[in-house]
């Protein structure tokens, strides 16, 4: 497809956004509940997120609506702050200083996101969505949608759940999900079925889902799902009115509501930016996304939802990688998500309350899979233990901690090793062998840091006695201070002290590094040792 313009794949796109509206959903109430928040602020956000976010963001696939990562910011905020109309303050004050980071080019942070890392957070979020959504497909739904950390608000980890489920399994809940995973893998796998874009299999599962369960309750099976926490709940006219609120600027000079702001930009424009660089890797086109634009259009969605009463938002890859594997192409599908959003949840709440968690557990557990199937891990392995091991850290640290805190556990341990490669790429070692009168030639890297002293100190040190050695710069354009000073001072005492003849080799007149000229020096041939 070379035509990536808005109305290009119109049939997949509007098909994928629906996938994505049913995905959406229950996480945008999960992440509302979950926050402390008013349940219908969660929809307002996904509907910005999905609408305005959508239409200003240079990423095609990208589906942007409330987090999981903030939602911890969230909850302490608002009781902090003394309520929800006071911390939607801080949201709008959020929203400009993304603006500001965007007009700032402050996204061009994200070309530091080494790709090992950027795997491991994907495979990691695979993860966490087939932990937190199994407990779902047995009917065991004491976890929020939408809650993904490890320590969980009841006090569990994510396994203490999802053991405990094993002895709460709904059967009628865990038969509509295994048969929502057949109709899934079903529609992917039969092209005939495949290539009817217009009905997506989650939509499929969806109506199947609603149908079964309608014929358990009529029929008054024991398999009937009928408690409200085992199926989406979308809050009544009566209680969205209740739950409404508007920003309280009279707390605008307030110190705590721009230290909320600073730290929601922050933390929101981090995961936006960790978000966007994913989604570009899993783009089958592999189109760039313009991160500083990205920013801006963050910053006016969360302006706006803001004022109309919504939750912060970022770039989410749950949703994102969940449009992409259901076919969207462009931005119509994220816009398109959140229309309906809109549009179903004020028109008929009524029958998207009839959907069991466990059909929509069965969609994002297909969602998790594709992001942290094996081939990914045997491809990271193939690539070196250099790109493996600070993929599985942060696999791991994402899983046990949290989405930003793992991210930076394995950036560091993914710089120890650019550190490590570094120091052994600083020069080349070239020598006949290792004993008295051997010519020894160093030839120094493009660039020299003061990182690569320790390794050039070894060495020189190494050098024996009345050894010929060569110190070559040509090729260098950069020496640091440091290691010009080690060189100098290994001429000026060393040299001598051990009688090495040296010759200094293209060095810049800067370095002052007088080049002295080698004396000439016949080479043994080695077949003459052996006489």
């Amino acid at each position: 497809m070379n035509n990536h313009s808005i109305f290009s794949n119109v049939r997949g796109d509007l098909a994928s956004g629906l996938v994505v509206f049913l995905v959406a959903l229950p996480l945008c109430l999960g992440i509302a509940l979950a926050s402390g928040a008013p349940l219908f602020s969660g929809i307002v956000s996904g509907v910005i997120g999905g609408i305005v976010v959508g239409f200003l963001s240079n990423s095609a696939l990208s589906v942007t609506g409330p987090a999981a990562g903030l939602t911890a910011i969230v909850l302490s905020a608002i009781t902090d702050l003394g309520g929800f109309d006071v911390f939607l303050v801080a949201v709008i004050l959020a929203g400009l200083i993304q603006i500001t980071l965007g007009f700032l080019k402050a996204g061009s942070f994200s070309n530091y996101f080494p790709t090992s890392v950027i795997e491991g957070m994907l495979a990691a979020i695979g993860i966490i969505i087939i932990l937190k959504q199994i407990p779902h497909a047995f009917g065991h739904d004491v976890d929020n949608e939408g809650d993904f950390f490890y320590i969980e608000k009841s006090g569990n980890t994510t396994f203490d759940t999802l053991i405990e489920s094993i002895n709460y399994i709904h059967t009628g809940a865990l038969i509509i999900a295994l048969l929502s995973l057949a109709v899934l893998i079903i529609w992917e796998k039969v092209p005939a079925l495949r290539n009817i874009k217009v009905i997506p299999g989650a939509l499929v599962v969806v109506v199947v889902s609603i149908l079964l369960n309608e014929f358990f309750i009529q029929t008054g099976s024991s398999l009937a799902i009928v408690t409200q926490n085992h199926l989406v709940s979308l809050p009544s006219f009566t209680e969205i009115r209740d739950g409404f609120a508007v920003p309280n600027f009279a707390e605008l000079a307030n110190e705590k509501v721009w230290i909320v702001a600073i730290t929601i930009a922050v933390v929101a424009s981090i995961e936006t930016l960790l978000c966007i660089e994913a989604t570009d890797k899993l783009d089958p086109y592999k189109r760039f996304t313009d991160t500083n634009r990205e920013l801006k259009a963050q910053g006016i969605g969360n302006l706006i939802s803001g004022l109309l009463g919504g939750l912060p938002m970022t770039s989410v890859v749950v949703r994102s990688s969940a449009n992409i594997n259901s076919g969207g192409r462009t931005k119509l599908s994220t816009i398109f998500h959140g229309v309906l959003l809109f549009t179903f949840a004020l028109s008929i709440p009524f029958i998207l309350n009839k959907i069991p968690l466990a059909a929509l557990a069965a969609v994002l557990l297909m969602v998790g899979y594709k992001l942290a199937k094996p081939s990914v891990f045997v491809h990271l392995w193939n690539n070196g233990y250099s790109q493996f091991i600070p993929f599985v850290i942060t696999v791991i640290a994402v899983v046990r901690i949290d989405l930003l805190k793992g991210v930076g556990i394995g950036l560091a341990v993914s710089i120890i090793f650019i550190l490590y490669q570094n120091l052994k790429i600083a020069y080349s070692f070239k020598k006949e062998s290792f004993k008295d009168g051997d010519i020894i030639t160093i030839k120094l890297a493009q660039e020299v840091s003061f990182l690569n002293k320790a390794a050039i100190k070894n060495t020189l040190s190494s050098i024996p006695r009345g050894s010929k050695l060569i110190i070559d710069a040509s090729n260098t354009k950069y020496i640091d201070f440091d290691v010009v000073e080690l060189i100098k001072d290994f001429r000026n005492v060393k040299a001598d002290d051990k009688e090495i003849d040296l010759t200094l080799k293209g060095f810049k007149e800067q370095y002052n590094l007088e080049n002295t000229e080698f004396k000439h020096v016949k080479i043994k041939d080695s077949k003459e040792d052996t006489k």
